[in-house]
């Protein structure tokens, strides 16, 4: 018989290793995508459609894993969800047609969904305490996106892409017998039979939600779109191969996935708010500098005309991506300690709301940047729009829980004197 605090750490660190290729798997098309893209001759609209559509399925399934998650257990929801992506996932390597990568896109998006069963399923298995910590070691699972850019462009470059689609069916495979074997149920952690679906989206009532979905769109869904388009932004705006490209987006991707730990100690220790509102602050300023597209102009001077040019080179522009993941790695910790502290008897159906609407940005910010960039023909437009999302967030922030804080800090003021 295994003692409680085993099971615990058996059934994080199992969730997270299956997360964790659910999330690779989640973004291959990053990578695929490129190649296709090729033979296609898709256009940067049809791009991001590509790359995105996973999302959205992963997305939209978020809510309802999140309800059955609550109703059913966590590990037997997980098991199946796993099983059910294996056979889209194969038949992607037989695509030949735009709209036969869509369909397949859309079945393989469920593992996405994988985030709201075991966000919730690893939550209830900690303490209230420890519960920011355990859901930023899960959600570092996150980190799958960069191991598809470690893994994906190698097994490219040796055997082609659909190679890429056929070892990451059998890997979903092998990582759900092994999830199926570590992991536990408990019954306590279940809610009761009584509990209606109507009973359980009565929060969609809750402005606070609402709130948590904007921030979420952006430090999580900001971060799926970005490890969706930095592949093929380091191809097109500095003229890198696919391998050296894919490696310098993981520099994003990787920190942005394991550092949510990190983000969820943090939130244990000052508040989801503290954390949140710093980490708006730093990705606002770095996002303002990543917005500068590069610029040539001339200055009419005494000496004659002087040239110059404005622009972020690989080394700068790769600092500021490490920053913005970094921030979003902490932030995306924070938005669901926001939810462990508020919502602690249902983190499923709020989790997946938060994590639908979250994952929805991932979705529809892909596509967008493709439109701009063939509309303004600037690729850093991509870095515009997250900025003005960043932007609308902070002043959502601000106005619920920054300035009401005001009042209440002028009568403890009077209170001591």
């Amino acid at each position: 018989m295994q003692g409680k605090r085993t099971k615990q750490f058996s059934v994080l660190f199992a969730s997270t290793f299956a997360f964790t290729v659910c999330f690779a798997v989640w973004m291959m098309f990053a990578v695929i995508g490129i190649p296709i893209k090729k033979i296609l001759n898709l256009n940067e609209t049809e791009f991001g459609l590509l790359a995105a559509t996973p999302v959205l399925t992963g997305s939209l399934i978020r809510l309802p894993l999140g309800m059955w998650t609550d109703k059913y257990g966590g590990r037997i929801v997980f098991f199946l969800l796993m099983l059910a992506t294996i056979a889209p996932i194969y038949l992607i390597s037989y695509a030949t047609e735009f709209w036969q990568f869509l369909v397949a896109g859309l079945f393989v998006g469920m593992a996405g969904g994988s985030f709201s069963v075991g966000i919730a399923y690893c939550a209830r298995w900690f303490p209230m305490e420890k519960q920011g910590l355990a859901m930023g070691v899960f959600g570092a699972g996150n980190s799958g996106a960069a191991v598809t850019k470690f893994v994906a462009p190698a097994i490219l470059v040796a055997w082609g892409w659909q190679m890429v689609p056929q070892i990451y069916a059998v890997a979903m495979l092998v990582t759900a017998l092994v999830f199926w074997m570590f992991t536990f149920s408990d019954p306590a952690h279940k809610v009761p039979a009584t509990v209606t679906i109507k009973d359980q989206l009565a929060v969609l009532k809750d402005w606070r939600v609402w709130k948590y979905c904007q921030y979420y769109s952006i430090v999580f869904g900001g971060y799926v779109a970005l490890s969706l388009w930095m592949v093929k932004y380091y191809v097109t705006e500095y003229g890198f191969d696919i391998k050296s490209a894919a490696l310098l987006a993981a520099c994003f991707s990787l920190p942005g996935g394991v550092l949510r730990a990190v983000g969820g100690w943090l939130a244990d220790k000052w508040g989801a708010h503290t954390v949140t509102w710093w980490v708006f602050w730093v990705s606002l300023l770095c996002l303002f500098l990543l917005s500068y597209p590069q610029t040539d102009f001339t200055v009419h001077t005494v000496n004659g005309p002087q040239s110059f040019h404005v622009g972020l080179n690989p080394v700068v522009f790769t600092l500021l991506l490490f920053v913005v993941g970094v921030s979003w790695a902490f932030g995306k910790a924070s938005v669901f300690k926001y939810i462990s502290d508020e919502y602690p008897h249902n983190i499923g159906v709020v989790s997946g709301i938060v994590g639908l609407v979250g994952g929805l940005g991932g979705f529809v910010l892909p596509i967008l940047f493709g439109v701009l960039v063939d509309l303004t023909g600037v690729r850093s437009s991509a870095f515009m729009v997250l900025f003005a999302v960043i932007w609308a967030s902070l002043m959502w922030m601000y106005f619920t829980e920054v300035k009401p804080l005001y009042p209440a800090k002028k009568v403890l003021l009077k209170q001591k004197t």
